[in-house]
């Protein structure tokens, strides 16, 4: 690694820590209802919306009451954003005329940005009209983001409420996520974003002259719009030549401040933030990298103040930040050590297009380099956020195992917004019962008890994306119309599977390039596992919220093992590490460890 890289890395790891502190103190106010600099502007809004609702912001819910209202908004969202996509065709803001989105592919997209995953199987310049990008898609990634938020404030106060049978009221939790967090930060975003050369507009694409001519071939069309063959079947190809070139132009800015922010991750562009419309310069590459974990970062503090001892905030801080600078540092080795086997020929020479002393350029951008792809890989897969600044399908075997690893992890290394610190907590709750055991004494966290119930919540929490994840991969090599889609053999095309299934069943959205999901089979299964692994996960952090409020605190005792130290630290990073490596190093050591050997083996065979 150059001295250039581990720059890069510090810069990003220290703004991020720094930041976290004041936002996270920021939203805690905003959670207790506290006042803020906002106020004065957004209440009486906040008010209006409540009024033309018909919410009452003084009544709480028991959490079987919270889970439904989630679970009904959330399913409004889905068929809100099917609709669109099957009418755009005759909606408006379709400058291109796009015609509507076949019924699976629309599924999948309902599921995807429903879920806060936003997996993509289309290309979005050449699928979605303005109207779909803006009224679907963006608005889901405010309030798919809010949801999980949400969750996460009801089970703070299960910890810090006794005796009691209510959790808060979501609607003003979501509309609070929303109003007085979302909306700010992606306004002020997006403003910088736009200043970046982002694009912002409600024009059609652009035509613009081309400096030279270009001729190409294509397939031949009949009278009836099929291409013409010749005697032996073959296609009867033509040349054709074009002095212009189509780009493709739209509301981005917009979207894209609320896809890094709420850990969407939906490009507005097929390559996502490759695309240099939506993401032109190092100084957009890196407030775009900076608020993929911004938030998740900042929750953690806000856990902290909301529960009475900010320690508890920075341990589980800690832990994170730990396993994501361990990984970064696993990746950017990886992507500029390049492919040993290209090295051994003595004509090719990798460092011809790279920027930084040589390595792994393919599928990188130029103007990003190797050490801010790699960040960005690690960082988008730590959060539930699924953009991408280069194709993981092109890095190395380890390169890509790494953000496909950090993902079976659970997402809680940082994870989404909310998603990623109520699944770290159900984590600590199984290392605090762990402990317990080995000691034989109740377990407690944050002063209450942990027993049977929450337990078998807390398993169901973890359990159920590896079932997902691994449970789609097995049925989709094993069935013809799964393996179709593959078009890269061997190791590397199991990869691929296991990437698109990892992603989907843990909610991040990103995707290796080379299989081609976008099919009847892939659309459903990977939107059955987007549903699955959204609401079965959080239906039962609610379950667990609603069991801790009814409890009374259990004062600290000399048994009472400390939560907030070095020891639980190693302790709480342990268990999340444990759990990965015993469910899904199996499955890694058919993917990319196989094709790892295998490259090393090429190499040492030239």
């Amino acid at each position: 690694m150059t001295n250039n890289s581990f720059f890069q890395i510090a810069l990003y790891v220290i703004t991020l820590l720094v930041l976290a502190k004041p936002l996270g103190w920021y939203m805690a106010r905003v959670y207790e209802d506290e006042p803020v600099w906002l106020n004065r502007w957004l209440t009486p809004f906040e008010a209006l919306i409540y009024r033309l609702s018909g919410v009452n912001t003084k009544q709480e819910m028991r959490w079987t009451d919270y889970a439904i209202a989630m679970l009904v908004f959330n399913l409004l969202g889905f068929f809100a954003v099917f609709g669109l996509q099957s009418l755009q065709a005759s909606l408006p803001f379709n400058p291109q005329n796009l015609p509507n989105v076949s019924p699976d592919s629309a599924f999948n997209t309902a599921a995807s940005f429903a879920t806060n995953t936003n997996w993509q199987g289309y290309g979005g310049e050449v699928t979605m009209s303005y109207l779909t990008q803006m009224l679907g898609l963006t608005v889901q990634n405010f309030v798919s983001a809010a949801t999980g938020m949400a969750v996460l404030v009801a089970l703070i106060r299960g910890f810090i409420r006794r005796k009691a049978d209510i959790i808060g009221n979501f609607w003003v939790d979501m509309t609070r996520s929303t109003l007085y967090i979302l909306m700010p930060l992606s306004l002020v975003l997006a403003l910088v974003l736009v200043g970046q050369g982002v694009v912002q507009t409600f024009k059609p694409y652009q035509t613009v002259p081309m400096m030279e001519t270009v001729s190409y071939g294509q397939p031949k069309l009949g009278a009836d719009g099929v291409a013409l063959q010749d005697a032996k079947g073959n296609p009867v190809m033509e040349t054709v030549e074009t002095k212009g070139q189509t780009i493709a132009v739209g509301p981005a800015a917009s979207q894209v401040a609320i896809k890094q922010l709420g850990t969407n991750g939906g490009g507005f562009f097929n390559v996502n933030s490759a695309h240099p419309l939506e993401n032109p310069t190092p100084l957009s590459n890196f407030l775009e990298m900076l608020s993929i974990l911004l938030i998740p970062a900042a929750l953690c503090y806000t856990f902290g103040v909301m529960v009475g001892d900010t320690r508890q905030g920075w341990a589980i801080l800690a832990a994170m930040t730990l396993v994501l600078v361990a990984l970064i540092f696993v990746a950017v080795p990886a992507e500029q050590g390049g492919n040993p086997a290209l090295a051994a020929l003595n004509n090719v020479d990798q460092s011809a297009n790279a920027t930084q002393s040589g390595g792994n350029m393919e599928g990188k951008e130029t103007r990003f380099g190797i050490t801010n792809s790699a960040i960005w890989s690690v960082a988008t897969t730590a959060a539930s956020n699924g953009s991408v600044n280069a194709m993981h399908d092109s890095f190395t075997p380890i390169g890509g195992m790494v953000p496909m690893w950090l993902m079976q992890l659970g997402e809680v290394i940082f994870g989404g917004v909310g998603s990623g610190l109520y699944g770290m907590i159900m984590f600590a709750i199984v290392a605090v019962f762990v402990s317990g055991l080995m000691i034989g004494r109740t377990p407690e966290y944050l002063g209450k008890k942990i027993e049977a119930y929450e337990m078998k919540m807390a398993a169901i929490v973890i359990l159920i994306p590896p079932l997902v994840v691994l449970g789609g991969t097995a049925i989709a090599v094993m069935v013809d119309v799964g393996k179709s889609s593959v078009f890269n053999p061997g190791a590397h095309g199991f990869s691929e599977v296991l990437y698109a299934f990892s992603s989907a069943g843990n909610n991040n959205g990103s995707a290796f390039g080379g299989l081609s999901a976008n099919t009847p089979f892939y659309n459903a299964m990977l939107g059955l596992a987007m549903l699955l692994s959204r609401y079965w996960l959080a239906v039962p952090v609610l379950a667990i919220a609603g069991s801790l409020a009814a409890k009374k605190i259990v004062p600290v005792g000399p048994g009472t093992l400390p939560t907030h130290t070095p020891l639980f630290v190693v302790l709480l990073i342990g268990t999340v590490l444990m759990v990965g490596a015993l469910t899904f190093v199996p499955a890694l050591a058919l993917g990319p460890v196989v094709e790892h050997l295998q490259m090393l083996g090429v190499a040492s065979a030239k």
